[in-house]
């Protein structure tokens, strides 16, 4: 189980087994990270404490532990976990998952982070339980488990993850939130949860003016725990109003951050463009991170290490968030984002049921489609944050959160306990305004709010020119997306026929940094074909044959827009080649 967890030659490891516990758990962990300590004792070392993750102690915290703590380090929360006994799970802030092992009470308590970001994987048999922070750890060892669920191969088709607290595998299912496990003497209690999430939904609305009062005062307060490091904190950057939120409000010391932004092989994107101002106003260093001909090169070994790192929760549509946070790692080993700012502070729904088009897929994966779609349907809350935060997070976001985690540390405010709590008191009106970010960015930093955004939105625009370029903007965006993943069949068909005027250098790049409809049709097309017409691809239990080979050949020979389709196909193949057709193997 180990073995298949240990992504890279930096991880330490470590183990432990007591058979009085009924216990046996081992670990990887990157020397410096917040977790590196790895099992933590007491001096009398009959209490142990193991954390996965990163926790960004809040002011409860701190007042509990007194001055002189270091936060940075783990080492604090055992003295944590003994001043608040069960309260202790409900404190922590971050993601994680954990072991409180209590060796005089004969009793171990598993437990993750409230929004199960970190994921925690279990399978139960009559005499033990399994629990893993990767499917691979448990189809390393459980090879009757390597097979697909077919209601989450439905789900995942259709809303790109399976829903539910299902996982892809049949027999293994991933724990809720905020859960807390307790096992004395190795027989299982029922799984508890230590935060109920009505606590924040019922909380009374605020005006908007206090609202944002509260709102500025908190980003103020708790953006410093994500920006503290014993090194230069690595700051990924776009052109949207959540990166330079943090921006605004770290008021770092010139060249004290190393910013970065993903870019593309054709141009300067706008998120380029745009970052690039921001981190000189900022005072701090800038790169661009291309993924160009070299991330085509290798694109199938990245393509199945994507697959592999994620338990093909991501599909390849992920490789370039790889090949970048790779590069990313030598620059900082923690990246600082925005990711979540939209979805928790204007309540984006980031994921549903996508029109895709089934044929090479059996009579019996398109019924579970369908169903999938009902099911969708049937979680989708009345209260927008209440789903993003609790369902859409461990559902769909996970997905690349583990991908880019394999890789270093990944850290965001827009998660942190106090400001999602917030903002469930957001008045209905401003929850869905980027008005809001705006106004925040030029009370943290002024000159940040001179820039528009990558959508052309600015704070105090300019009458006609604003509105000018905000749709220019929003036509470019349109315009690169229906060139990609948009582009329909007969347009395909004309952009085919016309490939050596080079159409797609007017369109792409503009604001996307990969562009898959067309890597599929050229430059990938031969490692598509040489995995999807393999004779193990074709004979797969889901497939049919025939419309898997004519979608294949209809995309490469430009005839067609199935971009969507080959994803989710070369995904599946990859999955089933590196984790259920043999003991799963990076």
């Amino acid at each position: 189980m180990l073995a298949s967890i240990k992504h890279q030659a930096f991880y330490e490891t470590g183990e432990f087994a007591d058979e009085s516990l009924g216990l046996h758990v081992a670990w990887t962990a990157r020397a410096g990270n917040f977790d590196a300590p790895g099992l933590m004792w007491n001096s009398a070392r009959d209490r142990g404490l193991l954390f996965c993750g990163e926790e960004y102690a809040d002011d409860r915290v701190r007042a509990a532990l007194g001055a002189g703590v270091d936060f940075r380090k783990s080492n604090y929360l055992p003295a944590l976990r003994e001043k608040l006994g069960d309260d202790f799970y409900g404190a922590l802030n971050g993601w994680f998952q954990g072991l409180d092992i209590d060796v005089a009470r004969r009793r171990v308590t598993l437990f993750n982070d409230r929004y199960a970001l970190a994921r925690v994987y279990v399978h139960e048999t009559p005499d033990r339980i399994w629990f893993a922070s990767e499917a691979k750890a448990l189809l390393a060892v459980l090879p009757h488990l390597r097979a697909l669920d077919p209601s989450s191969l439905g789900e995942y088709l259709t809303c790109g993850c399976a829903l539910e607290n299902r996982t892809l595998f049949g027999g293994i299912r991933q724990l809720p939130g905020a859960t807390r496990w307790e096992f004395t003497a190795g027989k299982p209690a029922t799984p508890n949860r230590y935060f109920d999430v009505g606590s924040w939904a019922r909380q009374p609305k605020l005006g908007q003016e206090e609202y944002y009062a509260q709102l500025k005062q908190t980003f103020a307060r708790i953006l410093p725990k994500y920006v503290s490091a014993d090194g230069p904190v690595g700051v990924s950057l776009t052109g949207g109003v959540d990166s330079r939120m943090v921006m605004a409000w770290a008021r770092a010391a010139r060249g004290s951050m190393r910013t970065y932004t993903f870019g593309g092989m054709y141009r300067d994107c706008t998120d380029v463009t745009i970052a690039r101002r921001v981190a000189s106003l900022s005072g701090q260093e800038h790169r661009v991170l291309e993924v160009g001909r070299d991330f085509q090169r290798q694109f199938g070994e990245l393509a199945e290490q994507t697959v592999f790192l994620t338990d093909g929760a991501m599909d390849v549509s992920g490789a370039p968030d790889l090949y970048v946070n790779r590069i990313a790692r030598d620059i900082s080993p923690i990246r600082l984002t925005g990711n979540y700012g939209g979805e928790i502070l204007r309540r984006i729904v980031a994921f549903k049921p996508m029109p895709l088009r089934a044929g090479a897929f059996d009579a019996g994966v398109r019924e579970r489609m369908a169903v999938a779609r009902d099911t969708y349907a049937r979680q989708l809350d009345a209260d927008r944050l209440a789903f993003v935060a609790f369902k859409q997070v461990p559902w769909h976001h996970h997905s690349r959160f583990a991908l880019e985690r394999s890789q270093l540390t990944l850290r965001s405010p827009y998660l942190d306990n106090e400001l999602v709590a917030l903002a469930f008191r957001a008045p209905e009106g401003a929850a869905l305004e980027t008005a809001l970010a705006l106004r925040l960015i030029a009370d943290g930093d002024a000159r940040l709010a001179t820039l528009g955004t990558d959508r052309g939105l600015m704070q105090r625009g300019v009458p006609l020119l604003t509105p000018l370029v905000h749709g220019y903007q929003e036509f470019m965006f349109r315009a690169d997306y229906a060139y990609d993943y948009g582009m329909p069949d007969w347009l395909a068909r004309l952009d085919g026929a016309f490939s050596a005027l080079h159409f797609e250098r007017l369109f792409l790049g503009r604001h996307k940094f990969y562009h898959f409809r067309y890597w599929y049709r050229d430059a990938l097309a031969p490692y598509l074909r040489e995995v999807l017409l393999d004779e193990r691809s074709l004979s797969r239990a889901h497939i049919d044959r025939r419309q898997l080979r004519a979608v294949v050949e209809a995309h490469t020979g430009a005839r067609a827009n199935y971009t969507l389709e080959l994803h989710r196909l070369l995904s599946l193949e990859l999955l089933h080649r590196k984790l259920l057709d043999g003991a799963p193997a990076g």
